[in-house]
C-alpha cells in the first residue's frame, strides 16, 4: 500500500495479502504502552493460552479422536464423552480418559507467557486477575494467587460427588491415574465420594450438565466481582478465546462496555483491521514475549 501525496490517496497493491498484519510492529508498541499505563490488568483466558504448554484443544472434535483413538474405535465420541452420562454408562472409560488428562496437566509446565502475565500483573497497584475457561490449573501452577483466579468452567484438578450429597468439591492431591494405554479404561477402584461413597467426578461443566457443583466457581465469581467493584476499569488481555465456546469473549465485551480497553491474541480469530482495539493474529507465546520487547527492560 503507498500513499499518492498528488491525489491524498491510498492505492492498494493488487497483491496485498489481507491477511498480513503490516500494522503488528505498531500494534506491539501500542500494546507496551497500555500495559505501562494501566493500574490493573483483566487477564482473560481460552484454550489457545493453554496450548502452547502441550495441551491439545480437546473441545475440538477432530483433536478429540485424534487424541484418543480408543474412543473412536468404540464410537464414543466427543459430546457423549464430555457429558455426565459417560459417568453413569461407561464411568471405568470416562475416568481413563480424565484421569489421563490429569496426568497430562500435571507433567506439563505453563509456557514462559504465564510468567509474563504474573510479572505485569504484579507491578501495576491494583494488580491483576484471571478469567479462565481453562480447567487445567496451570495459571495456580505459575503463581498466581488462588484469590485472583476465577475458572469459570471448574477445575480438572478438583473433584465432586455424582450425587446431590452435598459435599464440597475437593483436591485431585491423593490421585494417582492408573490408565491402560490400549482400552483408555481406569485400572484399580474408581473415584468415589469420601462423604457418601457415591461415585466421583471431575469437578468440570460438561455439556448438557445438571449434576456440576458450582460451588467453587461461584466463590471465585465473587471474589472477581468485588476485585471489580474497587478496581478502575482494568487493561483487558484476552488471549485464545474462541467464538466457538464464547463465554471468554462475552465476558471481555461487557468490560469493554464499562469502558476497559481491549487487547485480543488469537491466532485465528482476530480481526486484524480492528480500528478500535488492538487484535493479534499471533501464538498465546509468542504475542506475549513479542510484547514484552517492547517494555522496559524487556519485559
Amino acid at each position: 500500500m503507498d500513499y499518492h501525496a498528488d491525489t491524498d490517496t491510498w492505492h492498494i497493491h493488487p497483491n496485498a495479502d489481507r491477511q498480513t498484519d503490516y500494522l503488528l510492529a505498531d500494534k506491539l508498541q501500542r500494546a507496551a504502552h497500555l500495559l505501562q499505563g494501566s493500574s490493573a490488568l483483566m487477564i482473560a483466558t481460552g484454550e489457545g493460552m493453554a496450548a502452547d504448554s502441550g495441551l491439545p484443544d480437546l473441545r475440538d472434535a477432530a483433536t478429540f479422536s485424534h487424541t484418543w483413538p480408543a474412543l473412536a474405535r468404540q464410537g464414543l465420541g466427543f459430546e457423549k464423552m464430555t457429558s455426565p452420562q459417560a459417568f453413569d454408562e461407561h464411568p471405568a472409560t470416562a475416568w481413563g480418559m480424565y484421569g489421563q488428562r490429569l496426568n497430562l496437566c500435571r507433567a506439563t509446565e505453563p509456557h514462559a507467557g504465564y510468567t509474563l502475565l504474573r510479572q505485569w500483573g504484579q507491578r501495576m497497584p491494583h494488580g491483576c486477575f484471571v478469567f479462565t475457561s481453562n480447567a487445567d490449573g496451570r495459571f495456580h501452577k505459575a503463581g498466581f494467587p488462588a484469590a485472583r483466579i476465577y475458572e469459570c468452567l471448574g477445575s480438572i484438578h478438583r473433584l465432586q460427588c455424582t450425587t446431590a450429597c452435598g459435599a464440597h468439591p475437593w483436591q485431585t492431591g491423593h490421585l494417582h491415574p492408573q490408565v491402560d494405554s490400549a482400552t483408555l479404561e481406569w485400572q484399580g477402584d474408581l473415584p468415589h465420594c469420601p462423604r457418601c461413597g457415591a461415585l466421583a467426578r471431575p469437578n468440570l461443566l460438561m455439556i448438557d450438565d445438571g449434576q456440576w457443583n458450582p460451588i467453587r466457581s461461584t466463590q471465585q465469581r465473587m471474589l472477581l466481582d468485588m476485585w471489580l467493584d474497587s478496581t478502575p476499569s482494568p487493561l483487558v488481555l484476552e488471549i485464545g478465546a474462541s467464538r466457538a465456546v464464547a463465554t471468554v469473549r462475552n465476558f471481555t465485551r461487557r468490560m469493554q462496555r464499562r469502558g476497559s480497553p481491549l487487547i485480543r491474541i488469537n491466532l485465528h480469530e482476530a480481526n486484524i483491521h480492528n480500528p478500535g482495539d488492538i487484535e493479534l493474529a499471533l501464538e498465546a507465546k509468542e504475542a506475549l514475549e513479542a510484547i514484552a520487547t517492547h517494555l522496559p527492560q524487556g519485559g
